[in-house]
């Protein structure tokens, strides 16, 4: 009786080779192509520099004659950059687009596939959103100075691009930054485009304001620490209200503000489903 032999197959299977983890640049390059081939990045930036350079030139034309006379009982200072502040809507905007449509729409999915990672995800929007931010604020605030100052100095009262001024030209395009990092941090909380933008703007705009009701020290404190009037005190020479804190004290507050956002949104992305 012949006995038959087979040869067994080698039933070990080779490991996959398993390329490296795709690191911060990786989601950084994948989140520029992003922010740069939709069109609603495009539209939000080119209203943020036509609004807030052009409200600018506008408020400071249609007030020259006035804060020139004895009768002003505001600085130039305060209309140099007042542009800005409706320039910070479309900061809002664009800071919460750059999360929510993807949640909307479901890529959120392949992006998290594509970089395992969900912090570098959220670190890599938020420095796409910063970096575009800082420069489309400080450019606004520069062209809005150059056509608002040439009516103030047809009047005597024209300012240097020194001190103040100048702080507020980059200040300008830190704030704006800020708001979009604030932005993008509720946009990864609340991953809805209109409730991100509704408790923003309420938060900045509305809310800021609506304190100023409060009676008392707390009243006071509360006007000094809403993230819109913290912020905002950087981007301006000589501010409105002058009972909010100094620029750079009120936009640390802010940042502190804007960091505890971040912590809670990464806490969160990183345990939710997508």
């Amino acid at each position: 009786m012949t006995a038959l032999t087979t040869e067994r197959p080698d039933t070990e299977a080779t490991p996959p080779q398993v390329g490296p983890r795709p690191g911060f640049r990786h989601a950084l390059n994948m989140e520029l192509v992003k922010l740069r081939t939709v069109r609603s990045t495009w539209w939000t930036t080119a209203a943020a520099f036509a609004l807030g350079a052009g409200l600018t030139i506008l408020m400071c034309w249609g007030n020259a004659d006035w804060l020139a006379s004895a009768d002003a009982d505001e600085s130039p200072g305060s209309f140099i950059t007042w542009g800005m502040m409706i320039a910070q809507i479309c900061a809002v905007v664009l800071g919460a687009l750059v999360v929510t449509t993807e949640y909307g729409t479901g890529m959120i999915r392949s992006t998290f596939a594509a970089v395992p990672s969900r912090g570098r995800v959220l670190a890599a929007k938020s420095a796409v959103v910063v970096g575009l931010l800082f420069v489309v604020g400080t450019v606004t605030a520069l062209v809005g100075y150059v056509g608002g100052n040439y009516f103030l100095d047809r009047e005597g009262i024209g300012m240097a691009l020194e001190g103040d001024v100048l702080r507020a030209m980059y200040g300008s395009g830190l704030y704006l930054a800020g708001i979009g990092l604030f932005t993008v941090a509720v946009g990864f909380l609340l991953r809805h485009t209109a409730g991100t933008i509704s408790i923003v703007l309420a938060l900045m705009l509305i809310l800021g304001n609506m304190v100023m009701l409060v009676p008392g020290t707390l009243g006071d404190w509360l006007e000094k620490l809403m993230p819109g009037n913290a912020g905002a005190v950087i981007a301006t020479p000589v501010s409105f209200n002058p009972n909010l804190l100094g620029p750079w004290e009120g936009y640390g507050v802010f940042l502190i503000e804007t960091a505890v956002l971040l912590g809670l949104a990464w806490f969160l992305v990183r345990r939710r489903d997508a």
